[in-house]
């Protein structure tokens, strides 16, 4: 099961980038995440490990699996009977804008009723957190 939302914003992809890579600062931006902690050196790269935590949802440890500078990363997470992928890429706009798509998928057995029974809370999560990219990307330092 799938659920994605698009956000469309007035920053140019280089500064959305930065807020989307700088995944230790997500709790500042999005009320969806407690914490985010990575567990290894280094910048966001295939194969970083970082331990989300979020409201009613158990911590999660996710692994890197893509990562396209400037346009995109994918990270996944598993565990028994479930695999959870999230993607967050980035559009570049004619206007000089970007368009946010953040897509999480579940997967196997167990995946398939969990997508079902968080549905609700991964599209408000979803919504939040697309706003949340909107809102730091647009600030102006």
């Amino acid at each position: 099961m799938e659920q994605s939302t698009r956000i469309d914003v007035e920053a140019p992809i280089q500064r959305v980038w930065e807020v989307l890579r700088e995944v230790e600062r997500w709790p500042e931006w999005a009320p969806t995440v407690t914490s985010v902690g990575r567990l290894d050196d280094g910048p966001l790269a295939v194969g970083s490990r970082v331990r989300v935590e979020q409201p009613r949802i158990p911590p999660t440890e996710y692994v890197v699996t893509e990562l396209e500078p400037s346009r995109s990363f994918t990270w996944m997470a598993t565990g028994p009977g479930v695999r959870t992928t999230a993607r967050h890429l980035l559009e570049e706009l004619g206007t000089g804008g970007t368009r946010v798509t953040l897509a999480v998928e579940q997967a196997g057995p167990v995946g398939a009723v969990m997508g079902r029974f968080y549905r609700r809370l991964t599209d408000r999560y979803l919504t939040a957190e697309a706003e949340g990219i909107k809102a730091r990307s647009e600030r102006r330092v």
